[in-house]
């Protein structure tokens, strides 16, 4: 079992961070609902959850995040900090730091779309989940998902300039 929480972690720890960080706006409760989420793995019947681990814990996370909004209900926008911890660290500092411009600026960007579609486009884009785990963890149908991903990419390539774009 240990052993078990441990790869998880090491596989899904970073990617639960920053989803939870795009829904609560804040980086140290976002690591809060992380922790949650692998302390109630451990209470889990390991070969149950194992089967659907990466939408398990995706599904835990998104309502534990969702519950602490609804308890507070204050919102604030990503910044730049945030992301820039979440940025890979594969480039050269130069390239690092035009890389983490570019993503505060699409992230001004993306922070204009609605919440759903934000929510799903980061899933798809940014943790890499499919359609189907996509619609498990938010309980949307698989064509509103694709719905909200083509009308927000869209709505992005309207508002990002140009230069943002390569």
């Amino acid at each position: 079992m240990e052993h078990f929480v441990e790869q998880a972690m090491a596989e899904y720890e970073s990617p639960l961070l920053g989803y939870a960080t795009t829904i609560l706006h804040d980086l140290d409760r976002a690591r809060d609902v992380v922790q949650d989420t692998f302390i109630r793995l451990c209470q889990q019947d390991i070969p149950k959850v194992s089967e659907n681990l990466k939408s398990w814990l995706f599904t835990v996370c998104r309502n534990r995040a969702l519950d602490l909004l609804r308890k507070d209900k204050n919102l604030q926008p990503i910044d730049e900090i945030r992301w820039q911890r979440m940025a890979g660290t594969d480039l050269q500092p130069d390239e690092q730091f035009d890389q983490n411009e570019r993503v505060a600026e699409v992230m001004k960007y993306l922070d204009r779309l609605s919440a759903n579609q934000r929510e799903v486009i980061l899933l798809k884009f940014h943790q890499g989940l499919s359609y189907q785990e996509i619609t498990k963890l938010t309980g949307l149908t698989s064509g509103n998902v694709g719905f909200l991903i083509h009308t927000g990419l869209k709505r992005l390539r309207e508002l990002i300039p140009n230069e943002l774009r390569s």
